[in-house]
C-alpha cells in the first residue's frame, strides 16, 4: 500500500483538488462532489457552474473533505459535513421512514483517482476524515455505504464507501436504508 498524507480542503488546498477533479473529467461528468450540498447551492447545472459553487463553499468554510496526497499529488478524498451542510443523501425516503436523529456528521462521498483504485485511497481518507473531525470537536458521524459482501461491486461506483471499509475503522451498522446500503455510526470524541 502506498504511503498517504491527509489534508483539510481549505482555500491553501483547492488547487490540489481542483487539479484532481478536472483530471477525471470533473468526477462523474461533472459533479465537483455538489450532489450532497443544497440544492440551489450552485447556480446552474453546468460543471464550470459546479466548480465555482464548490471553490465557494470551501472559501466559506461550508464544504469539508479529507483530501489524500501521494507526495505531492492529490489522489483522493472523502467528503464531510453536518447535516445542515450535506443536506442530501442517497435513499433519503427510506432513510427518513426511520425517524432518524440527525447526526453532527455525515460522511457522504469518496473519490479515487485513476491509478489509485483500489489501493487503500478510501481508507486512508476515511481516516483523515475521522481526524478532522476529532480536531473540530467531534460527535457522532454517520455514513451510509454498501455491503459488497458475496456479490461484485465496481470500486468505481462505491461514491458512499463499502461497509467493510467503514467497519475497520469502528463504525457499526444501524439500520437498512436500500437492498445493499446501510447507515453506519461511530461517535468520535
Amino acid at each position: 500500500m502506498a504511503k498517504y498524507e491527509t489534508k483539510a480542503l481549505d482555500s491553501n488546498t483547492w488547487p490540489d483538488f481542483a487539479r484532481l477533479v478536472d483530471a477525471n473529467n470533473g468526477v462523474w461528468g461533472g459533479c465537483w462532489c455538489m450532489w450532497y450540498h443544497a440544492k440551489g447551492e450552485s447556480t446552474g447545472a453546468s460543471p464550470a457552474s459546479r466548480r465555482v459553487a464548490k471553490e465557494r463553499l470551501v472559501g466559506e468554510g461550508r464544504a469539508h473533505a479529507s483530501l489524500l496526497f501521494h507526495g505531492a499529488d492529490c489522489v483522493g478524498w472523502c467528503q464531510f459535513g453536518s447535516p445542515e451542510e450535506l443536506p442530501r443523501i442517497h435513499n433519503q425516503r427510506a432513510y427518513l421512514a426511520t425517524g432518524p436523529t440527525l447526526s453532527d456528521w455525515r460522511i457522504t462521498c469518496f473519490f479515487s483517482g485513476k491509478g489509485h483504485r483500489g489501493g487503500g485511497v478510501a481508507s486512508a481518507a476515511l481516516e483523515g476524515a475521522v481526524e478532522q473531525i476529532k480536531r473540530l470537536g467531534g460527535g457522532r458521524v454517520e455514513g451510509y455505504p454498501e455491503d459488497t459482501e458475496g456479490r461484485r461491486a465496481s470500486p468505481a461506483f462505491l461514491f458512499n464507501g463499502a461497509l467493510s471499509t467503514f467497519e475497520r475503522l469502528g463504525f457499526e451498522r444501524s439500520r437498512l436504508i436500500g437492498k445493499h446500503k446501510w447507515v453506519v455510526t461511530r461517535t468520535v470524541p
